[in-house]
């Protein structure tokens, strides 16, 4: 096998996926491996564009943001489109976790409020038992 080419097999041990999901990101169009017969061999551009598939998907970004980032790529304007784009969609998605963070922290100073006030019942309703 050529450095430049890899199976599906090789890929999905370079990067930790099953194939399966390999097969969805081509039929999403997000890859686009070679077909040689029932073989697909993935060149280093499809490397490259799995590593940012992953990588966005590990930051929230959705398939469809994925895929219209990755058109951009190859627009001639050495990239500035591509990365304008993709720091708008960042910061969206930096303000969204920011967003369910706060919504988490408020949420968990909540319960904890409620575990303390269920444990000092409890304990006020052993002592008069007792």
């Amino acid at each position: 096998m050529s450095d430049d080419l890899m199976t599906i097999r090789e890929m999905c041990d370079a990067f930790d996926v099953t194939p399966r999901t390999l097969r969805f990101y081509e039929a999403k169009e997000l890859l686009f491996p070679i077909r040689d017969g029932q073989k697909r061999l993935f060149t280093r551009r499809d490397r490259g564009r799995l590593k940012l598939i992953l990588r966005g998907k590990r930051f929230g970004f959705s398939l469809e943001d994925i895929r219209q980032l990755l058109d951009l790529y190859d627009l001639g304007d050495q990239r500035q489109t591509q990365l304008a784009r993709t720091l708008g969609v960042a910061e969206r998605r930096m303000a969204e976790m920011r967003r369910q963070r706060d919504e988490l922290e408020t949420t968990i100073a909540e319960l904890d409020e409620q575990i303390a006030l269920g444990r000092k019942m409890l304990a006020e309703q052993k002592t008069h038992a007792a």
